[in-house]
């Protein structure tokens, strides 16, 4: 069974930083892609960013492209979000994403970490 645990949330203060890491265990294959989505009350999750197993950015949300940088440990299948010059409005609670193939020849499939608070005091 893949699990996906994630750390690194908490309370910070406008202008501040934080790292959130998410690592993958289990029995699988390969790990495709990984990335972070983040949620606020009453509206949808959103993709923040998200990188290939290969190490390749993928895809960063506009309102963090220069602020947000995504990393990923392939020997760990660890995935990091650095998060620097926070903002109020990138509070949110924040969830770990992978797309891994536990079987050979067939196609990956989704999880999800459980999910960690981001707070950003102004």
């Amino acid at each position: 069974q893949v699990q996906l645990v994630e750390s690194g949330g908490g309370l910070v203060q406008a202008g501040g930083s934080l790292r959130l890491s998410c690592t993958a265990s289990g029995r699988f294959i390969s790990i495709n892609l990984m990335g972070w989505y983040r949620q606020t009350p009453g509206k949808e999750r959103e993709l923040v960013a998200d990188i290939t197993g290969h190490g390749s950015t993928n895809y960063y949300v506009p309102s963090a492209k220069d602020r947000f940088t995504i990393s990923l440990n392939s020997a760990k299948n660890t995935v990091s979000l650095e998060m620097n010059s926070l903002k109020p409005e990138d509070t949110a609670s924040y969830y770990c994403n992978a797309r891994i193939q536990t079987t050979r020849g067939g196609a990956d499939v989704p999880y999800w970490g459980q999910g960690t608070q981001v707070t950003v005091s102004s």
